[in-house]
């Protein structure tokens, strides 16, 4: 047995740590069967030799008899700042057999808001407008009606002098905007946007980067680049209103730590020493794209060496510099100290954004004037392109869309966001130009302005988003059922930048909280979204009034009003959902008031128990098609579900008397659903799918009827030729509860489905991710209202956690947490032959899938993590028939049966097969 993927905090060697006690995990690996571990020890020091050195030790936890590796909390002395911490996990396994340790580290922050104001104290730091006011920009700049009034991004250097090596250093930096921090001539780290966009009035992200091997002795120079992003661009739909949103210009923030041989340190910090300059970006916005004239480069501006010449104001000195630093146009200017107080700083929690992979252009149409670049997959990012031998001062222009229209790119969608990123040419041989602070939603790019065709190798399409840890995979014989697969991984990346986006090419691009909430389940099963969701919760909570209404969207912008339902239910589903995926108790306890709040505000309004009032902009079942759930059946129903999951809240949490008082609550929503919402006959008001799939699916029927409604549903749904009306609160019920009440021959009709409306309709359309709408574009309508219209979403794509939890069959029991104990329920059908996922939980990898014969022989293969049991439910008729290695299932190390071909296993890897009458036929 061996400990393997070792976090800090849910994430791999962190860098700079804000939590004064953090959690430790590892999981668990073994080839035998039964594996298990029986007891644990953790050990700290400051440096790895020390950990083997019992007296240089800062922390033992000694030997712990105990079968859990997750989230286990720091015990040992006081955190310092600014120090990194070794640790080591020691494991033994059922039979008291030591397992070989793992080592891993972890390294704090700042960890007190004051340090940023110790000697040396760090300033925010600006453009000074009112005695440097902007260089005015190239001549030949067209800009438009949205884009004449952005700035330029602040270029900013400060030069200091090391007399000796530092053995030691850190820098912290943070932006109001989004930066990039420059050393010695060279990029600070890999993270993109950032600090990442969150309720910047109550906190604001500052990254820490391990520089030591950057700095020499002599001159040393630090800089950033910042441009406006989130804190003072166009974001949402709104107008650009930026005093409105957080500020109207950007600024910079930093401290440069370092640490000498003996003992000793120095800190660099803003201030007022530092200088700014313009250069070759001349604006840039993530909505409206980047312009940049790269004659404007001023190389080694961020370097040692580098002297400014603004006495020369010669026109030799200016000649093709247009902008730059050097000349009788430039020069660095002192930069404002623009506020002195650091404000609410938090150490970066979770992975930042980061180009994650480059794809190439699958093809190039030249034409007279224009390239039209194909990369074969919608995506989020930029497009990095190569020009070869241009001349000084030629423009060149890349325009995005997702989709084209009788061969031209289909903007229209785009709505305010222009998506439009220029090039002015330096005139060198080969340059490469790559926006640095901007982000599109594209399959396509229209390149214009270059005086030659382009060349496919020269253009590529750099992928961006949160870089979450990718821990699913699920595929089948199908292979339009792998696209859609495919097509959901690809929404989530496209759409997890920073925050859960809703559409990532137009004019929004916001945290939707019903969005996020839908998909949660699906998105934990592709990625480890733990520490991402963890985050995005306390942008949740900081939106919530004192009347205890959650918002729609998080951070609050654009919309600032009491959430709708399903909308606001995001902040009690998310925090449980963690606790359920992830073990995650911290995030449950800190989310628990305003989840208790949240559902005290709905019944104090409604103390009928019928949720009519005070829903805000109720969405009702959003972009649902052909039917129309009312209002009040799908608001109380969500009311019931969040009361419900409050009160199992409180239980986990060790408070039996609120669990109890909201269970009561619960029951009398139920019975108030009931009476005024479900007829004799199993029908619910509305008569909709939706309207079916909340009352089974949240379990709002009385025993009797639920057979019944469950034939409502499945006769509408074939009544309609097996295609469905579910928008987006009910899409993620629709599978799950067909396959749950016996009806998974339909669900899977469903799935195979290529008429509209379906996800194999988009699929055979082009689809490369999921869209917004069932009919954002059909043969018989062509596209639907540009108003709003994406082919890049992810609600729709929920059904991914059927995918894996009842097609593969990954799933735990209702008792379990992070996949303590499993449920695995493979479930063949439609035209499958053969389904299989893996995933990697909290607590190890988990692998189900299945292959079927023509015979109806079943072979089911399953892999438990040590740590994990499962319950195995073969999908045999026959279940005397189910066998390994030609022995009766029973009879296998690790197997108990349960009876009617349910098992309990342990720990390993099996292989079973068995009979099935009803498969064969």
């Amino acid at each position: 047995m061996t400990p393997y993927a070792l976090t800090t905090e849910q994430r791999t060697t962190p860098l700079g740590l804000d939590v004064a006690r953090p959690r430790l995990s590892w999981k668990l690996r073994s080839e035998e069967r039964g594996a298990a571990q029986s007891a644990y020890q953790i050990v700290a020091a400051a440096q790895a030799g020390d950990l083997d050195v019992p007296e240089r030790r800062l922390w033992d936890s000694g030997k712990v008899e105990s079968s859990s590796g997750l989230l286990i909390e720091w015990d040992g002395p006081e955190l310092a700042p600014s120090t990194r911490y070794h640790w080591r996990v020691l494991v033994w396994d059922q039979a008291g057999e030591p397992a070989t340790p793992a080592d891993s580290w972890f390294e704090t922050g700042l960890l007190r808001p004051e340090a940023w104001q110790a000697a040396g104290r760090a300033v925010w730091i600006g453009r000074d407008s009112v005695n440097h006011p902007p260089m005015d920009p190239p001549t030949d700049h067209d800009r438009t009606v949205a884009t004449h009034a952005l700035p330029p991004p602040l270029y900013l250097r400060r030069s200091f002098v090391l007399e000796r090596q530092p053995v030691r250093a850190r820098l912290y930096s943070t932006a109001h905007g989004i930066y990039q921090a420059r050393l010695n001539g060279s990029r600070v780290g890999d993270s993109e946007l950032a600090p990442g966009w969150t309720e910047y009035r109550h906190r604001l992200q500052y990254q820490t980067h391990d520089v030591t091997a950057s700095l020499q002795v002599g001159e040393n120079v630090l800089g950033a680049v910042v441009a406006d992003g989130w804190w003072a661009g166009y974001v949402g739909f709104d107008p650009r209103k930026p005093a409105a949103h957080y500020g109207d210009a950007p600024a910079f923030l930093a401290r440069l730590v370092l640490w000498f041989e003996d003992g000793s340190q120095r800190s660099v910090t803003t201030d007022g020493e530092w200088m700014e300059g313009p250069g070759p970006i001349q604006f840039s916005d993530m909505l409206m794209g980047e312009y940049v004239d790269a004659r404007a480069q001023v190389p080694g501006w961020d370097a040692p060496g580098f002297v400014d010449v603004t006495e020369d104001d010669s026109p030799e000195a200016s000649e093709g510099n247009p902008g730059g630093w050097g000349g009788r146009r430039s020069g660095f200017r002192a930069v404002a100290v623009v506020d002195e107080t650091p404000g609410p700083l938090v150490a970066e929690p979770d992975e930042p954004v980061r180009v994650t992979r480059t794809v190439g252009a699958v093809s190039v149409e030249n034409a007279t004037e224009k390239s039209i670049v194909d990369f074969g997959q919608n995506l989020v990012g930029r497009v990095r392109l190569t020009v070869r031998g241009v001349a000084a001062g030629t423009r060149i222009r890349l325009r995005h869309a997702e989709i084209l229209d009788q061969g031209e790119l289909y903007v229209a969608n785009l709505r305010r966001a222009e998506a439009i990123d220029t090039y002015v040419a330096r005139g060198e041989a080969e340059e490469v130009f790559e926006p640095q602070f901007t982000f599109h939603g594209f399959r396509f790019a229209e390149v214009t302005g270059l005086p030659y065709e382009l060349d496919a190798g020269d253009v590529q399409a750099q992928v961006l988003h949160s870089d979450t840890p990718w821990t699913g995979s699920f595929e089948c014989s199908d292979s339009t059922v792998n696209q859609l697969q495919s097509n959901i991984e690809w929404g989530q990346r496209g759409n997890w930048v920073s925050v859960p986006t809703d559409c990532p090419q137009r004019d929004e691009r916001l945290g939707w909280l019903a969005d996020a909430q839908i998909f949660a389940a699906t998105a934990s099963r592709n990625a480890d979204v733990s520490a991402f969701f963890a985050r995005w919760v306390l942008d949740v909570l900081d939106g919530q009034d004192d009347e205890g209404a959650f918002r729609d969207i998080a951070p609050v912008m654009s919309i600032n009003r009491q959430a709708a339902p399903v909308w606001g239910d995001g902040g009690v589903v998310i925090p449980w959902h963690l606790w359920r995926a992830y073990g995650d108790q911290r995030t449950l306890e800190r989310a628990f008031g305003g989840m208790r709040a949240w559902v005290d505000f709905i019944h104090r309004n409604n103390p009928d128990l019928l949720w009519r009032k005070r829903t805000g902009n109720s969405y009702g079942d959003w972009l649902q098609v052909d039917a129309w759930t009312p209002r009040a059946v799908l608001s109380t129903a969500w009311f019931a579900k969040s009361t419900e999951t409050v009160a199992e809240a409180a239980e986990v949490l060790g408070d039996p008397e609120t669990a109890q008082k909201y269970r009561q609550l619960h029951a009398g929503i139920r019975e108030a659903f009931i009476e005024a919402f479900v007829g004799p006959d199993g029908t619910v008001h509305g008569d909709t799918q939706t309207a079916y799939l909340l009352a089974l699916g949240f379990s709002l029927l009385p025993e009797h009827l639920v057979a019944a409604a469950a034939g409502h549903l499945v006769a509408d749904l074939k009544a309609r030729g097996n295609r469905l009306t579910t928008g987006f609160v009910g899409v993620n019920l629709l599978c799950p509860v067909l396959t749950e009440h016996g009806h998974a021959d339909v669900a899977y009709a469903l799935l195979h489905q290529d008429e509209y409306p379906s996800w194999g309709y988009s699929i055979r359309n082009g689809a490369t991710t999921i869209w917004e709408r069932w009919d954002g574009w059909t043969e018989h309508a062509g596209f639907q209202s540009a108003s709003m219209n994406s082919f890049n979403h992810y609600s729709l794509g929920s059904i991914g956690d059927w995918l894996f939890g009842r097609v593969a069959g990954i799933d735990q029991t209702p008792a379990s947490t992070a996949y303590s104990e499993l449920l695995l329920r493979p479930t063949p059908g439609g035209r499958l032959t053969w389904a299989k996922g893996s995933q990697e939980t909290a607590r190890g990898r988990v692998a189900c899938g299945w292959s079927l014969d023509q015979a109806g022989t079943v072979t089911v293969t399953a892999s438990v993590p040590p740590g994990s049991t499962a319950v195995l439910q073969m999908p045999t008729d026959d279940p005397s028939s189910v066998t390994e290695g030609g022995d009766p299932a029973a009879t296998r190390p690790g197997v108990e049966a349960l009876g009617n071909a349910h098992f309990r296993l342990a720990a390993g890897t099996y292989e079973f097969t068995a009979r099935s009458t009803a498969l064969r036929h």
